[in-house]
């Protein structure tokens, strides 16, 4: 499974980077907002910031609601680095225009996806990647990581190549979740990689070996 990191924070994707478990980055204008990015140009800016700290996919959202603006804000956001994704609303708009940046070679992430319906349209679309957002599911009462299960078993069904991307994860015990499920990509803050670190048996045995090199020293 690929990770990557949710995050607008450049010290953030550096640091996962440096780690080795860096695959990509899913970012967005709203997390942009939070450190105070704001406006088209520093935007772009920041995108690009972030593709030359990875070689890896960084998706970019656009913002606008129908198809001829989101042809135009994706192509702009395309021309940033070969190694962005234009992430795509899971609207019939946004269908459109993923059609039309598969016909252009340019990588879609379909965005907001809550069903494995939503999942099927996305692919036969022709969708580089889709999110399904399992911490939102799980905060409606149903099981976010049940729709995981359910999206690849349809797309293995297929053969689509499309990749599933678990998004809006929010602990390790996702992330694990997710990779006995199949997700292609797990998508999340560094504190929930970081989480995968830590087991009291580790730190047993560190605490341990630092207590016995001591009778070394």
């Amino acid at each position: 499974m690929k990770f990557y990191i949710d995050t607008a924070v450049l010290a953030e994707i550096k640091e996962a980077h440096d780690m080795g478990i860096l695959d990509g980055v899913t970012t967005n204008p709203s997390l942009m907002a939070k450190l105070g990015i704001q406006g088209k140009d520093a935007i772009h800016a920041h995108y690009k910031a972030i593709c030359d700290i990875t070689s890896g996919e960084v998706s970019a959202e656009v913002l606008s609601m129908d198809f001829p603006g989101m042809v135009a804000e994706g192509e702009e956001l395309a021309k940033i680095a070969k190694n962005i994704v234009v992430k795509i609303p899971m609207t019939a708009d946004g269908l459109k225009a993923i059609k039309h940046f598969k016909s252009k070679g340019i990588k879609t992430n379909c965005t907001l996806v809550f069903s494995a319906g939503q999942a099927l349209l996305a692919a036969k679309a022709g969708a580089t990647m889709i999110s399904p957002f399992i911490g939102r599911i799980d905060d409606s009462n149903w099981d976010g990581v049940q729709l995981i299960y359910q999206i690849v078993d349809v797309f293995k069904n297929y053969d689509f190549e499309t990749e599933v991307l678990a998004a809006s994860i929010r602990n390790p015990l996702h992330i694990v979740k997710c990779a006995e499920a199949g997700a292609d990509i797990a998508t999340c803050p560094l504190g929930a990689i970081k989480g995968l670190l830590n087991h009291p048996l580790t730190n047993i045995g560190l605490a341990q070996f630092i207590e016995d090199s001591k009778k070394f020293a």
